[in-house]
C-alpha cells in the first residue's frame, strides 16, 4: 500500500477524525502542497495549490507528474526527475520550477521538496511545498532586513513589546543606551533613561493606540552612565507599529523603535542661533546706547540689552580708591526689572580679598564663579541678590585703566557660565567702560 492514498478531498471522505484533521490541514496551510507516490503520481493537492495554478484537486491527483498539464513539455520530466530525485537523498532540497496555470499563463515557484519512506524504509514518494518566487523573495528581503537591522545598521533600532519593555536592541542602540544588548531586555527604559523616560513610554502608548506617526521626532533624554555619571543626548526618532499578520484583526505586537543621535547637530544648531540673538542685540545695545545723553544711563541700557536670555542680575561695581569697589549701577534684587543707579552708592563695598570681583580687578581678567550647594549663603556673602549662584565679573577697562567691574548672576536653576558666555560679558563690558569713561571726562 502506498504512503500517499488520496487527494485532500477523497481524504476528508475517509471515516475517522485523523482522516478529517489531515484534510483539514492540508488545505488549511498558507503554502502549496502536493506530494507523489513512488512512481511520480500524484496524490495529494491542496487548496493553496489550486490558488497558485488554477488545478482543482480532482484535476490533479491521478496524474503522474506535471507532463500535459502544469509544465510545457519541453520542462515536465526534468521537473519530475529533480523533485523524484529527492525521494532517495537526505534531507531536503530546494528548486525553481517554471510551472503552467491552467489558464496557460506560466508561473516561476521555489519549491522544497523531500523524500518520504513507507514503514519497511523503503521509498516510498515525495512532497513538495512551494509558492511564488516573488512571494518568497519578499519573505527573503523581510527577514535579510531584519537581520541587516539588527546587526549592521548605522541607527539604533529598538522592539518594544506591548508592555513597553525591550524585546530585541541591535548594538548601536545598546551602546548609545550604555548597556548590553540582553541586559535591557524585558526591564522598563528608565533603568537606563534618567529624564525622558516618559516622554519616550509616552509616544510608545501613542503608536500603540494609534499607528505609526507621520514625521520621526527629537527626543532629549539624560542617560546614566556605567560609571554612575550623567549625559544629556538628542534622538532623532521614528516609530513603527507592529502587527501580526496571522491575525484576521491587526493584533499590536509591539512597536519598532529608530533612532539617531543628533547631539552634535542640535547643540551646534543651538549655539549659532544663540550667537545670531546676542550679537543682534548687541547691535541693537549699540544703537540704543548711541541715542542716550547721559553715559550713566547708556551703560544702563547696555546691561538691560544684554541681560535678555543671558543673565538674571547685572552690577556695575566702580573703583573707589585702593582695593575699593562702590556699587553704581544695579538690577533690583527681588524682581526683573531695568539696571538703574544706586542710590547712596558712595559707600565702599565690604568685599572680602577673594571676592570675585577683586580677583578680576587685581588679574585684569575675567573671573567665573559658582556657589555649590550653599547658593544663598553664598550669595549673602558676597553682597549679592540671594538668588544668585553664579557670576562672572569682568574688569572695565577703558584707556589702560581700569574703571570698575562689571558682574553678571544667574540663578540656581541656570547652567554656571561657560566660555562663550565669557565672550559677550567681555564685548559688553567693553562698550560699558566707553560708556563711563565718556561719562568722567564730560565737563
Amino acid at each position: 500500500m502506498s504512503a500517499f492514498t488520496g487527494s485532500a478531498s477523497e481524504t476528508a471522505s475517509v471515516p475517522g477524525a485523523g482522516a478529517d484533521l489531515l484534510a483539514a490541514l492540508l488545505d488549511g496551510m498558507d503554502a502549496a502542497l502536493c506530494a507523489f507516490d513512488a512512481d511520480g503520481t500524484v496524490t495529494h493537492w491542496n487548496r493553496e495549490a489550486e490558488r497558485i495554478l488554477g488545478w482543482s484537486a480532482g484535476e490533479a491527483v491521478g496524474r503522474r507528474g506535471f507532463e500535459g498539464w502544469a509544465a510545457r513539455s519541453a520542462d515536465s520530466e526534468d521537473i519530475l526527475n529533480r523533485l523524484m530525485g529527492v525521494m532517495k537523498g537526505p534531507g531536503r532540497q530546494v528548486h525553481e520550477l517554471a510551472l503552467l496555470r491552467k489558464d496557460g499563463g506560466r508561473v516561476l515557484v521555489r519549491s522544497q521538496a523531500a523524500g518520504v519512506r513507507g514503514a519497511d524504509g523503503a521509498p516510498a514518494g515525495v512532497y513538495c511545498a512551494f509558492s511564488e518566487v516573488h512571494v518568497q523573495l519578499d519573505l527573503e528581503r523581510s527577514v535579510a532586513l531584519s537581520e541587516a537591522l539588527f546587526e549592521d545598521a548605522s541607527w539604533g533600532v529598538v522592539l518594544v513589546d506591548a508592555d513597553l519593555r525591550p524585546a530585541m536592541v541591535n548594538g548601536h542602540a545598546a551602546r548609545a543606551l550604555g548597556t548590553g544588548r540582553t541586559a535591557l531586555l524585558g526591564r522598563p527604559l528608565g533603568d537606563v533613561v534618567v529624564q525622558g523616560a516618559e516622554e519616550l513610554e509616552a509616544a510608545l502608548q501613542h503608536v500603540l493606540a494609534e499607528g505609526t506617526p507621520p514625521a520621526p521626532a527629537e527626543v532629549w533624554v539624560t542617560l546614566r552612565t556605567s560609571a554612575g555619571e550623567e549625559r544629556r543626548r538628542c534622538w532623532r526618532s521614528g516609530f513603527l507599529r507592529l502587527a501580526s499578520p496571522m491575525a484576521e484583526e491587526p493584533v499590536p505586537l509591539g512597536v519598532a523603535w529608530l533612532f539617531q543621535d543628533v547631539t552634535e547637530e542640535r547643540l551646534a544648531a543651538r549655539q549659532a542661533d544663540r550667537l545670531r540673538f546676542r550679537w543682534s542685540q548687541l547691535h541693537r545695545a549699540g544703537a540704543a546706547a548711541a541715542e542716550c545723553e547721559d553715559p550713566a544711563e547708556a551703560a544702563a541700557v547696555l546691561l538691560d540689552f544684554a541681560l535678555a536670555g543671558f543673565a538674571d542680575h547685572a552690577l556695575v561695581d566702580r573703583v573707589a580708591g585702593e582695593r575699593r569697589l562702590t556699587r553704581a549701577l544695579a538690577t533690583p534684587a527681588t524682581a526683573p526689572g531695568p539696571a538703574s543707579p544706586v542710590v547712596g552708592g558712595g559707600i565702599p563695598l565690604r568685599y572680602g580679598p577673594r571676592h570675585p570681583a577683586l580677583q578680576a580687578w587685581d588679574r585684569v581678567g575675567t573671573v567665573r564663579a559658582s556657589a555649590g550647594r550653599t547658593a544663598e549663603v553664598w550669595a549673602e556673602a558676597h553682597q549679592w541678590p540671594g538668588d544668585a549662584a553664579h557670576a562672572v565679573c569682568v574688569p572695565l577697562r577703558s584707556r589702560g585703566r581700569t574703571l570698575g567691574v562689571v558682574t553678571f548672576l544667574r540663578a540656581a536653576c541656570r547652567p554656571p557660565f561657560e566660555r562663550d558666555d565669557v565672550v559677550l560679558a567681555e564685548a559688553v563690558a567693553t562698550r560699558v567702560a566707553a560708556a563711563l569713561d565718556l561719562g568722567d571726562t564730560t565737563p
